[in-house]
């Protein structure tokens, strides 16, 4: 039988930035099937080794990030895009690092973004994220989950093109356009 894992990532303090942590409740609450759950928390990348022991055939990290979407959209983020410099998350190393380290011992890793609606100290997890959230959950159930992927030749210029150049100064905030350093 395949060994599954879900890996969140996220900051509970953080307002849309909890909705990793938040699934990794939603599971630990009521297991899903096949499926186990490892909360990452803010430094995933200091489960490492819980992970590698645990020896998963297939795991889906699940955090929230700054796609340029709706808020509470759910987009599966390729290779091609996760190495996108404009692609933002909240975290000490980059997602493209974390995935790489868990592709060392599992074949197949995959990255299941969520558009934040705000990521801010103090704040709570907004509506849209909260059903996100539990839409994951829902979707965990099934046999095989689909996830939409993240749709653009180059996510840098699909930035650039949907925005007028004056406000593009998001791009300077490593926390995203829905933050305030």
């Amino acid at each position: 039988m395949t060994k599954r894992l879900v890996l969140t990532v996220g900051n509970t303090m953080m307002g849309d930035d909890s909705a990793g942590p938040l699934l990794a409740q939603r599971m630990a609450g009521s297991p899903i099937d096949h499926w186990d759950v490892l909360d990452g928390g803010s430094a995933p990348e200091n489960s490492l080794h819980q992970i590698r022991e645990m020896v998963p055939d297939h795991i889906l990290v699940v955090d929230a990030t700054d796609m340029d979407l709706a808020p509470g959209e759910i987009r599966l983020i390729n290779d091609r895009n996760l190495d996108d410099p404009f692609l933002m998350s909240t975290h000490t190393l980059s997602l493209s690092y974390l995935v790489q380290s868990l592709r060392e011992t599992t074949a197949k890793v995959e990255l299941l973004g969520i558009q934040p609606k705000i990521v801010m100290f103090g704040y709570p997890v907004s509506p849209e994220v909260k059903r996100a959230v539990e839409s994951i959950y829902e979707n965990l159930k099934q046999k095989m989950p689909v996830w939409l992927p993240l749709e653009t030749a180059n996510f840098a210029d699909a930035v650039y093109a949907s925005k007028p150049p004056d406000s593009i100064s998001r791009l300077d905030n490593p926390y995203g356009k829905n933050s305030i350093p």
